[in-house]
């Protein structure tokens, strides 16, 4: 028996296909990881043998993890907003940062259809926070190579609503691929694919982008639970700021002495934050951890 690492990079129907250093090989998991409740990942690495056609021994352990769709091992994820159109959903975008902030993922936000308006309200809060912020038109493919700079040699995902240019974003990125909009909506987790399959997309460059299908609209519950405990630190502009409140199990929502809120009422963090962060807290209090575990 051969025994090797590779990373899995397309997984359908209880078969995975793992790229390793002498080429592919297609595998099926052992029974033990269905008895303990574990599934191989896309971005897994994983230890496997070739015997009986390949067979999964081992997952290595994972730096992160997304349940819907399955992903591990993420880099980035590049949330694609729009200027109009449909606009921005600042408190989704939010929950969706704050989540791979938890998660231990580079947040990072594209502006596209930088053509029908100005963007300068949707990009300062995230500037502000020292989020990576990208403009992109998608007519002229202007802001498209400073995209595909930061994700170079990184497995990444795309999210954002239906409408925001994340198709066309994506072909102005990869121009050699020469595939239609309709053709990268397929490829990259649209039109005929279900959650039960993922795929990673080589970008030639080291990197992948994920395959996710029905990634542009989902439940954030679906994705982690974030305990009001944990949500501060899910904030990063706020780091600075938590241990300087006056009392030490401070919420940053209402306290006096808070300062978190002096730094909003100061401009040094954007307001729009500071209110999604409010509406999560709330959220988050209604939660019962041992409902969760």
């Amino acid at each position: 028996m051969i025994s090797m690492n590779g990373s899995i990079i397309k997984a359908i129907g209880g078969v995975y296909t793992v790229e390793a250093s002498d080429g592919v090989y297609e595998c099926k998991a052992r029974g033990i990881f269905r008895k303990k409740g574990v599934s191989p990942m896309c971005g897994d690495v994983v230890e496997f043998s070739t015997e009986d056609g390949g067979v999964i021994e081992k997952i290595l352990p994972r730096r992160n993890e997304l349940v819907r769709p399955p992903l591990a091992n993420l880099d980035a994820l590049l949330f694609v907003t729009s200027v109009k159109e449909p606009g921005t959903n600042f408190l989704l975008l939010d929950k969706f940062i704050a989540i791979a902030e938890y998660k231990g993922i580079e947040p990072a936000v594209v502006i596209t259809k930088t053509d029908k308006g100005d963007c300068t309200q949707i990009a300062e809060p995230y500037r502000m926070a020292g989020i990576p912020v990208f403009l992109a038109d998608n007519t002229t493919g202007q802001g498209s190579a400073e995209v595909r700079e930061f994700i170079r040699g990184k497995l990444c995902a795309f999210t954002g609503n239906t409408g925001a240019g994340k198709s066309s974003l994506l072909n102005n990125i990869f121009p050699e691929l020469e595939l239609s909009t309709g053709e990268i909506s397929r490829k990259l987790g649209r039109g005929r694919h279900t959650t039960r399959h993922v795929e990673l997309f080589p970008t030639g460059e080291g990197g992948y982008i994920a395959d996710t299908p029905g990634f542009s609209s989902f439940d954030t519950n679906r994705y982690d639970i974030i305990f009001k405990d944990k949500l501060a630190g899910c904030f990063r502009e706020f780091a600075e700021y938590t241990d300087d409140c006056r009392f030490p199990d401070c919420s940053h929502t209402s306290e006096k002495g808070c300062a978190v809120i002096e730094a909003v009422k100061r401009g040094e963090i954007a307001a729009s934050r500071h209110e999604s962060y409010k509406e999560m807290y709330e959220q988050a209090k209604q939660l019962k951890e041992w409902e969760h575990k």
